[in-house]
């Protein structure tokens, strides 16, 4: 029989941070005399409250082995069913939106898409952009660190849990799933301040600084004006854009330099192959630009890095429009999006490691051709690509493509033309966060959209960012039987 009661017990417990965490918005609210502090304390109470009960009443289930069937099913209860709590606060309190609006903006903080319906940033209490800066922090890698913790301490195999997020790249860089998340946790924050400093050194006031260095970090994109970083300075646009490139590379690369290791960092073939690819894309923008349009050379150089930075990260930060680049431009931040960053960074769409995978086997394919009777097998730095992952490999970009289509179609049938449908789907399944199209153009939100197309966006996030398959396993009947 298939025990739910692990499950439940670390959900609740993850729901008791969350909880707790609502309390500093509240703080914030307090110091600045606004009464919308109610709203983030109400939330508090019912997320703790609602956690603890979960996790007391699941306390007697087994803990010995977190079986693959638990650990998927605790990676969809995380990123399903945190939103419904860390909505609570904008329908509660400011800005008092919609169930639809607030759950949608709470999945986009959390999944680090960036997408936003709420159209008048600078208005709204600092609690509020504080909180979605949080949202973007956490759902980086923080709510799968909180898991890290936990399942070592109860021991059932948090390596297990890692793996159906995708961190396939890891290796046996520590010895133990707790040492890793603590090391990750330390490289985390420590990028993040050191982010938060440069953009007070260029010219971001300490509050700004800090929402949008959480939200650079995660790859998140969620911003304390409607502007997003058009109004900052050339400095800040030049930091945001090292930031954000170095968010995009796997974090426990960054744990081995700390000790020393630089080989392993320079070596990986994930981060040559993301640089190298980003800086040809780069190279190709500037050109084009360069020879179409009459902006200063700087101006051009500074706009191209940090918008293609924010696309390829998915981090969804922008300072112009890039319909302005011409036909060229819009479908090569198209692809870039696609391509994404690397697996084990906070960045989201198909990931390079899944696109150098899928080059090896094409170049296989082609060798093969050539010599029909040799036995050639797909290798990916040095090693042979078993075929369980060819086969995931496979199945993950039909599915990737298939659900690009579908959701594409079903957003432009509830009345948005196709231009804006196929991008609200790219930047949400991507969780890349950038908007393009007719019904984005005028307020750079969602918020034109109709409440079904926002469902369809939210669900497609989500399945971004779970990485599909440990979202759809979950509805076959032999799941739970099996």
């Amino acid at each position: 029989m298939f025990d739910v009661r692990p499950v439940l017990h670390l959900f609740g417990l993850i729901l008791i941070v969350l909880g707790g965490a609502m309390l500093i918005p509240m703080g914030l609210d307090l110091s600045d005399g606004n009464a919308n502090w109610h709203s983030f304390f109400e939330s508090a109470i019912a997320t703790i409250l609602v956690g603890g009960f979960m996790a007391l009443s699941s306390q007697g289930g087994s803990v010995k082995g977190l079986t693959a069937r638990q650990a998927y099913l605790l990676t969809a209860a995380i990123w399903l069913g945190l939103p419904l709590f860390a909505a609570l606060p904008f329908m509660d309190g400011a800005p008092h939106v919609s169930f639809t609006d607030a759950y949608f903006e709470a999945a986009s903080g959390i999944t680090t898409t960036g997408y936003t319906v709420f159209p008048k940033l600078d208005a709204l209490p600092r609690s509020v952009l504080l909180w979605r800066g949080m949202l973007n922090w956490f759902g980086g890698l923080g709510i799968a660190f909180v898991a890290m913790i936990f399942l070592p301490v109860l021991r059932i195999g948090g390596m297990r849990y890692f793996q159906t997020e995708g961190f396939d790249t890891l290796g046996k860089v520590l010895p133990r799933a707790r040492d890793i998340a603590r090391s990750l946790l330390g490289v985390y924050t420590t990028l993040t301040a050191l982010c938060a400093l440069s953009y007070v050194t260029t010219g971001l006031s300490p509050f700004d600084a800090l929402c949008y260095a959480m939200a650079t970090l995660a790859t998140g994109g969620f911003g304390t004006h409607d502007s997003s970083f058009a109004s900052f300075s050339p400095a800040a646009q030049y930091a945001a854009s090292l930031f954000m490139l170095a968010s995009a590379l796997p974090f426990i690369r960054y744990v081995q330099l700390s000790r020393g290791d630089t080989r392993a960092f320079w070596s990986d073939p994930q981060v040559r192959a993301f640089l190298r690819w980003f800086f040809v894309a780069l190279g190709a923008l500037l050109i084009w630009r360069y020879t179409h349009g009459h902006a200063p050379v700087e101006t051009i150089l500074r706009d191209s890095l940090f918008n293609l930075s924010s696309i390829m990260t998915g981090t969804g930060f922008g300072t112009s429009n890039i319909t302005a680049w011409g036909s060229f431009g819009v479908v090569l931040a198209f692809w870039v999006g696609m391509i994404g960053g690397c697996t084990g960074s906070s960045s989201g769409a198909l990931s390079v490691f899944r696109w150098q995978a899928l080059g090896a086997v094409v170049r296989t394919a082609l060798r093969r051709l050539h010599a029909p009777h040799r036995v050639i097998l797909p290798r990916l730095a040095g090693k042979v690509i078993e075929e369980d992952v060819l086969s995931s490999l496979t199945l993950y970009f039909t599915g990737y493509i298939l659900t690009l289509g579908l959701i594409s179609v079903g957003i432009s049938m509830t009345g948005a033309d196709f231009v804006s449908a196929l991008f609200a789907t790219w930047g949400a399944l991507g969780n890349i966060g950038y908007a393009v199209g007719p019904l984005t153009a005028s307020s750079g939100t969602m918020a034109e959209f109709s409440g079904t197309a926002i469902w369809l966006m939210t669900l497609a996030m989500l399945l971004g960012r779970i990485g599909m398959l440990a979202i759809l396993v979950l509805l076959l009947p032999r799941f739970w039987r099996g």
